[in-house]
């Protein structure tokens, strides 16, 4: 609801400093990506799990070649304001859909709703033509909850304060469980991976836009106002964002067969070899055949991290360890115009594209350390049954 309406009021906006705080509470809504994700992962057998996480990654890229087709069309018949007003179309579709959407049972059974689950779980199985295996579903929260109300059944007191403490640390038990022994490592490895992640794709997205177009010249703080009717610009945005399938075809074809780790460091290596010929001046073909193959294997980074970072947590920080490594992700976004791009209009072409070799090395550097790999392996619930 955030973005559909905050996506729409941008498109009306009277100034600039409007446009900035619509467009912002655009960013806000759309911080609940991580969300489904991880929600779809917990309902995948871990036999596919690398495959069809790749095939919704690949709504994202579809969602990417769609904008850039529209601004072609828009922007050089129309204006910015139609752009936006168009490009919250499918948000506002999109709230149609979720109550048809289930929750996940994994998620119900770590917060004690047993029955609940076995309801969705029911559904699952009749849509599928099968039968549920025999059993019954058991929370360790519900056992733990039953243990503690055991020993504290002569305090009621003590229980009472017990359970208002328990609601106010709710909220924050899950963000300080990153913090664990068990997960301090791996939180920290992926805040690296996610920076340097989004940090490089939108380097390649924004050079694309910068180089290719021929509006590189020392100096030159912004496009001319001209180059909105010019198609060449969205051409090479266009071809650009066609990249992400050959990515999403690569990392679909190498997740489940190499692993997760070993991926992300030879595509991250990929995109070394693409960007290194751009520490000297190429034409504008060569300059877009190059940052082509660099988003190529970008997009192949971030997939399968977006892959192996909800499968590296357990259910009961899933979604909020995913999230806060998103978040930094998205940190690199907001510094790489700032610095990369700097470095590109001051005449540092060759600094910044070292610049992004040091980042891609870090990725590289990140991705090894990483504790255990996920493929094939189940997904936990708990810290306790996470590798040290």
């Amino acid at each position: 609801m955030v973005t559909s309406v905050a996506g729409l009021l941008s498109s009306f906006s009277p100034n600039y400093v409007s446009l900035v705080i619509f467009r912002c509470f655009v960013g806000v809504g759309l911080g609940g990506v991580p969300v489904f994700l991880a929600y779809f992962l917990e309902f995948v057998p871990v036999s596919h799990r690398g495959r069809w996480m790749v095939a919704l990654s690949a709504f994202w890229t579809a969602g990417t070649i769609f904008e850039a087709s529209l601004a072609w069309v828009v922007m050089t018949r129309l204006n910015w304001r139609w752009l936006l007003a168009f490009s919250s179309v499918p948000s506002f579709a999109l709230l149609l859909f979720y109550g048809l959407a289930p929750e996940s049972p994994r998620y119900l059974c770590a917060k004690a709703r047993t029955v609940d689950a076995h309801r969705i779980l029911e559904k699952m199985a009749f849509v599928n033509q099968t039968k549920l295996p025999p059993g019954i579903l058991v929370s360790d929260k519900a056992i733990k909850e039953n243990e503690e109300s055991n020993l504290l059944r002569d305090t009621h007191m003590l229980s009472m304060t017990r359970k208002i403490t328990d609601k106010l640390k709710s909220g924050f038990s899950s963000f300080f469980m990153l913090f664990s022994r068990k997960l301090i490592r791996t939180t920290l490895l992926l805040w690296v991976l996610f920076f340097a992640n989004v940090f490089s794709y939108y380097g390649a997205v924004l050079l694309t836009s910068k180089l290719s177009s021929g509006d590189n010249k020392c100096g030159s703080k912004v496009l001319h106002a001209d180059k909105s009717k010019d198609n060449s610009l969205y051409v090479d945005v266009f071809i650009a964002s066609l990249a992400e399938l050959p990515g999403l075809i690569l990392s679909a074809i190498i997740v489940d067969k190499i692993g997760r780790k070993l991926s992300m460091v030879l595509m991250f290596v990929s995109a070394c070899i693409f960007l290194l010929p751009l520490v000297f001046h190429q034409s504008a073909v060569v300059t877009t055949v190059l940052l082509f193959g660099v988003r190529m294997c970008v997009t192949g980074t971030i997939t399968v991290a977006t892959i192996y970072a909800p499968e590296i947590y357990p259910t009961s920080a899933r979604t909020t360890g995913f999230g806060v490594a998103s978040s930094l992700g998205k940190v690199g976004g907001m510094v790489c115009p700032l610095v990369a791009v700097g470095l590109v209009t001051s005449c540092h072409l060759r600094l910044a594209v070292i610049l992004f070799e040091v980042v891609f090395v870090l990725a590289i550097a990140s991705s090894l350390l990483f504790p255990f790999e996920t493929m094939g392996r189940e997904l936990k619930d708990t810290v306790d049954a996470i590798e040290s």
